[in-house]
């Protein structure tokens, strides 16, 4: 399959890593080629598909902020942020014979985003391999060190999508948290917080002088208070609800971490009430809901929709709760230019002189970049306690 063909995430699988598209955990060492040049695991400077999949499929089919996300083919860097909709007067009626009405038409501002490589390297000696299977070493420390670094790149590429809004995204992939902020509410409720520059998000200026800026948030404080922390109630989560639907947004999942999903289930239990709870399991379309037994998570939703707990998520300081996030993932996604690869060359591959030494060393890279079309249909709660 050629480049160009690339349509789909599937297509995208089956471009880089060979065979039949999917994700999972299975595979056969007829894995270990390049889709479009066989290379064997002997070859000089291998691309082993079979470590770059099963990274991939982690970051996928693991609940975590990645997974979350619907996935789609890099095809251009631009894409439309909807600034303003249609006409939100009750008009359109005409009288007999009459002219028709004044057009109308939501507004759009067209940004531009270029992808990021987000790349985890490792290396090893030739004498460290040698005695790792003596004295009581790790045994193939090689090995050992492939899985741990996958592991550790998925970590990453999580943290780096629940960075907090004062740290500017760089050279990493964007972050969620930065998406669901207001930049008028959060300029003096966050003392950490540079209106100037820390909500700016692709081309976007996000300085909260026009209302497609925001998302919808819940602080504790305005633009003219501190922010102080709240114990968690029902009103503050139905009310972003209220806040989004308004807007225009309906949101698709929440994500929070094990702390508030917690404090949440003790709230209603307190109240004589119980959140209610459905199997999903994530898709390259966002989290869905599956039939049968054996598919898929059990998870807590409430109004209906699912909360995903996550280790990683920001909190406020000292003794608070994480903070929650309400994601509609018709308008964030990510954006995939390179799914996860992994790379390998040295003395153990045949090809020491690509290292220029007698070692080995290794690299994960995955490339693409987080995505979002309309900050005001998701939101975030804050504060907490």
């Amino acid at each position: 399959m050629a480049r160009n063909y690339v349509r789909t995430v599937q297509d995208m699988e089956r471009y880089y890593y060979g065979g039949a598209a999917q994700t999972g955990y299975t595979y056969s060492s007829g894995d270990i080629l390049k889709a479009d040049s066989p290379m064997m695991s002997t070859t000089a400077g291998t691309y082993q598909a079979v470590y770059g999949r099963k990274v991939w499929s982690q970051l996928n089919q693991e609940f975590n902020a990645f997974s979350i996300l619907p996935k789609k083919p890099w095809e251009r860097s631009g894409w439309r942020i909807l600034t303003e909709r249609a006409e939100s007067g009750v008009t359109g009626g005409i009288a007999e014979n009459g002219t028709l009405p004044e057009t109308s038409r939501p507004e759009f501002l067209h940004v531009a985003a270029k992808p990021k490589t987000i790349a985890h390297t490792f290396d090893l000696s030739e004498v460290s391999m040698f005695l790792s299977d003596k004295d009581d070493g790790l045994g193939d420390v090689r090995q050992v060190l492939k899985e741990e670094m996958g592991k550790h790149h998925a970590e990453m590429v999580n943290k780096m999508l629940l960075t907090d809004v004062s740290t500017v995204a760089s050279n990493n992939f964007e972050s969620l948290d930065r998406l669901t902020t207001d930049p008028a509410v959060q300029t003096t409720t966050q003392t950490s917080v540079n209106v100037l520059t820390d909500h700016d998000m692709y081309s976007i200026t996000r300085d909260g002088s026009k209302e497609f800026h925001s998302a919808e948030v819940d602080v504790g404080g305005d633009a003219s208070t501190s922010a102080t922390n709240r114990n968690l109630s029902l009103n503050q989560l139905d009310g972003l609800f209220q806040k989004i639907w308004t807007r225009g947004g309906n949101p698709k999942v929440m994500l929070t971490g094990y702390d508030t999903l917690m404090r949440a289930q003790q709230l209603l239990q307190s109240q004589q009430r119980f959140m209610d709870s459905k199997r999903i399991t994530p898709t390259y379309s966002g989290v869905k809901g599956v039939p049968g037994i054996e598919a898929g998570f059990i998870v807590a939703t409430y109004n209906g929709v699912p909360i995903i707990p996550t280790k990683d998520m920001p909190d406020d300081g000292a003794s608070t709760l994480s903070r929650i996030y309400y994601l509609d993932t018709d308008y964030i996604w990510f954006q995939t230019a390179i799914p996860t690869q992994y790379f390998e060359s040295g003395i153990e591959t045949g090809d020491p002189f690509a290292i220029n030494r007698l070692g080995q060393e290794g690299l994960y890279r995955t490339m693409g970049e987080l995505w979002g079309s309309f900050f005001g249909a998701s939101g975030s709660i804050r504060d907490l306690q």
